[in-house]
């Protein structure tokens, strides 16, 4: 099983991540801090070893508006 979750940028700074399908969030100021916190926080939530899924997938979103300027 896989684990899937959307981290994008935190408007104070840093990334927050959710997970698709699960009530798992967490946030950090820097990209391996946020890696750290993702694998405790995927442990904490599937406490049975048997339940836990075998990959984390971190999938990085960046939104960027870029205005159109009028031809």
């Amino acid at each position: 099983m896989e684990l899937i979750f959307e981290i994008r940028d935190a408007e104070e700074g840093g990334f927050y991540a959710r997970s698709l399908g699960h009530g798992i969030f967490t946030e950090a100021d820097t990209w391996d801090e946020l890696r750290a916190n993702l694998l405790e926080a995927v442990s904490l939530h599937f406490e049975d070893s048997t339940t836990r899924p075998r990959l984390l997938q971190m999938h990085y979103v960046k939104d960027e508006l870029v205005p159109l300027e009028a031809a």
